[in-house]
């Protein structure tokens, strides 16, 4: 089973590389860019003989304690297979 955690800033965080990638890609002429935010992502196979409902609890606690820091970032969780 592979799933992937999502985690990006919180809305009310402010987001300097995500700034200066805007900037950047509208200085090469895109101008139809308004913003950018950039994020993470964590791809994790996971042994298939767990159930899904196991699986979906340990990495709502493990995104929470280790892949993202919860007082800035917000993270989703996505079970592939």
């Amino acid at each position: 089973m592979k799933a992937r955690v999502h985690v990006s800033l919180k809305p009310s965080v402010l987001d300097p590389q995500g700034q200066t990638i805007s900037k950047a890609l509208r200085s090469l002429g895109h101008a139809e860019i308004l913003s950018v935010r950039q994020g993470k992502y964590f791809d994790i196979e996971l042994d298939s003989a767990v159930s899904k409902e196991t699986v979906a609890k340990n990495l709502e606690s493990i995104s929470a304690e280790v892949l993202s820091n919860p007082v800035i970032e917000d993270f989703q969780i996505e079970i592939l297979d």
